[in-house]
């Protein structure tokens, strides 16, 4: 059933209904539960989109000598889904998480998250890293503290800062990592830094086919 509201839903995005409408036509039509709801709005794209996506993609040896802007809490939120097998590969070949999860929430597992982090962007060899953080978001400040702490210690150029609209920061920037679909239409060029550093880590996003073809599991 999962698979025939799939085909549905991209039958009318191509044709330009809006998503919202469009999902919620498909959902209510094969009650959907929320979760099967939730997997179709973040991994399900018109072609036009996948298209346009895919060719501001970036390998990884293409980020040498660049300046990446990271959306922080975007990452950091992808990069805990995929440790904890709640991430997914999208239609448009970026990662993303199956989380009801609004903001990021610290906790015993984020400073491993973000030595991950900063050892893959030592990898890279870029030019420089800038973090930007909400600064409205619950222990920011402290977030910010440890995503120093770890660049400092993979020796990566980098700077972090905390603003009031990361979104509004990050759009002034050629190349940026983030899976916000708001910022990846206004930007030049996309890094996928969760799925890099989920790779390096061993830690694999879900195939969104199979979760179609299968009943999909309410632990989403």
């Amino acid at each position: 059933m999962l698979i025939e509201a799939y085909r549905d839903l991209k039958y009318l995005l191509n044709r330009g209904y809006r998503k919202k409408y469009a999902l919620n036509f498909v959902a209510d039509h094969y009650r959907l539960r929320k979760a099967e709801r939730h997997l179709l709005a973040r991994c399900v794209f018109p072609d036009e989109w996948i298209v346009e996506v895919r060719k501001k993609l970036l390998r990884p040896e293409e980020l040498r000598g660049r300046v990446l802007a990271i959306d922080g809490f975007n990452v950091l939120i992808t990069l805990e889904s995929l440790l904890e097998g709640k991430a997914i590969l999208c239609e448009d070949g970026l990662v993303r998480d199956l989380k009801y999860q609004g903001k990021y929430r610290i906790n015993e597992g984020t400073e491993r998250l973000l030595g991950n982090l900063a050892r893959a962007l030592g990898e890279l060899g870029l030019k420089k890293a800038v973090f930007f953080y909400g600064s409205a978001v619950p222990r920011s400040g402290e977030i910010k503290g440890l995503t120093e702490e770890a660049l400092i210690r993979e020796g990566v150029n980098s700077e972090v800062r905390l603003v009031r609209s990361p979104d509004f920061e990050l759009k002034a920037f050629e190349t940026v990592a983030t899976a916000d679909i708001g910022i990846i239409s206004k930007v030049p060029h996309v890094f996928d830094l969760a799925a890099y550093v989920g790779m390096l880590a061993g830690w694999e996003a879900g195939d969104l086919f199979k979760l179609l073809e299968k009943t999909y599991s309410t632990e989403y």
